[in-house]
């Protein structure tokens, strides 16, 4: 249509959203369809935090609007949460509280990017980075990594990739998709980089912080390298440890001048962030979180038994990643063969294709993330739904020719 900006011609609408939204579809026709598409736990709310937003409704503190960029309560909440937990120093005046994590990504780019400046992005990727910075008027420099390395970024990639025009690294670990995370040693090696290039920024995605497996201890670029201090902002949020993914609450730490622009962005555009979803947010990060270990019990368990069946389908290759809740394996030995429709398998798109037309499992191509062939599969799902997904990703792969 003529009216609409030339600016949405630079951008795809998310793949993860439209793979849930295409099993919902076919599950409300009747079908058997299981979703591995949706990356949100499976569990719920803890009643703690439940109680608190209750609590805050009745008692009028959720009924009027709040500060733009967050309520005094979640920003104290926050920086206490930084200083236990990550040994990072932000005063409030430093903290921004945004509509989900995604909406604190796109005011810092927003704040930031002029045309043509370049965010270099680790691919695989979550899908709406680069489309962010594309719509932004930025460009998205794309990196990509090896199943042999980890799906992580190399120090010799990051130099190769940093110009004049740099203005951004995205680091996301654990990341969505690949699950891969970065050791202390890995994260040193990168930003003994950076500090070489004073004009880079690190815009961090700790999403995933407390998804981690198998002792892995988790570390963020500021707080391996001090001196990047200034120039990164660490974003965080409550959606994936604490099964908060509805509520919208993400936030991040940063320079002030950044915060503050931020801010004025928020403030013509959604303002505050839902304000019971701020007071439920505030108990989430003071309050217990004993259930964490518990749940991640559970996540672990069902990783080990679908990178296992994965791994016994013919023609897929499932490395065991470190956190969050997804597996990212090849499919690169099922390219070329013909599924039983007599459809020939030219990518993972028609991979992911004939097996939800076939076998009702909905996953997300790899071609999507940046890296392929692949798939994502997120086991932030019932157990017995995961087994009887693997099952039927064997049944495909094996009817293969």
């Amino acid at each position: 249509m003529a009216f609409l900006a030339d600016s949405l011609k630079r951008i795809k609408p998310s793949a993860t959203i439209a793979v849930t939204d295409k099993a919902r579809a076919l599950k409300a026709a009747g079908r058997d369809v299981i979703g591995l598409g949706a990356g949100e736990p499976d569990f719920d709310t803890p009643d703690n935090i439940k109680k608190a937003a209750i609590k805050a409704i009745e008692t009028g503190k959720a009924a009027k609007y709040t500060a733009v960029d967050g309520i005094p309560e979640l920003k104290d909440a926050i920086v206490a949460k930084f200083k236990r937990e990550n040994g990072l120093d932000y005063k409030t005046s430093q903290i921004s509280v945004g509509t989900g994590g995604k909406q604190v990504l796109f005011n810092a780019l927003m704040a930031t990017l002029n045309p043509g400046d370049e965010v270099i992005i680790p691919a695989p990727y979550w899908v709406s980075y680069p489309e962010m910075v594309a719509l932004l008027g930025g460009t998205p420099v794309a990196v990509e990594t090896t199943m042999q390395a980890g799906f992580k970024l190399k120090p010799e990639q990051l130099e190769k990739a940093i110009t004049p025009k740099t203005k951004w690294l995205i680091f996301n670990s654990p990341s969505n998709p690949t699950g891969g995370a970065y050791t202390r040693a890995e994260i040193k090696g990168l930003t003994d980089v950076l500090v070489k290039h004073p004009h880079v920024h690190v815009l961090t995605d700790d999403m995933y912080e407390h998804l981690v497996y198998d002792d892995f201890v988790f570390t963020t670029p500021a707080q391996v390298e001090p001196s990047l201090y200034d120039r990164t902002l660490t974003l965080n949020g409550v959606s994936k440890a604490f099964c908060m993914t509805g509520w919208r609450i993400g936030y991040a730490g940063g320079p002030e001048p950044l915060i503050k622009a931020m801010a004025m962005l928020q403030s013509q555009s959604t303002s505050n962030p839902s304000a019971v979803s701020q007071w439920a947010s505030v108990e989430a990060l003071n309050g217990p979180k004993d259930f964490i270990p518990k749940h991640n019990k559970i996540f672990k368990e069902r990783r080990d038994l679908v990178v296992s069946m994965l791994n016994q389908a013919n023609g897929i290759k499932c490395p065991t990643p470190e956190g969050a809740f997804y597996v990212y394996p090849s499919c690169a030995g099922t390219i070329g063969k013909t599924a039983a429709t007599g459809k020939k398998l030219e990518n993972d798109q028609d991979f992911v294709t004939e097996l939800l037309e076939s076998e009702g499992v909905a996953v997300v191509q790899g071609s999507a993330f940046g890296l392929g062939p692949a798939f994502r599969i997120s086991y932030a799902t019932k157990t017995e739904d995961l087994e009887e997904a693997c099952r039927r990703i064997q049944r495909f792969c094996g009817n293969l020719k």
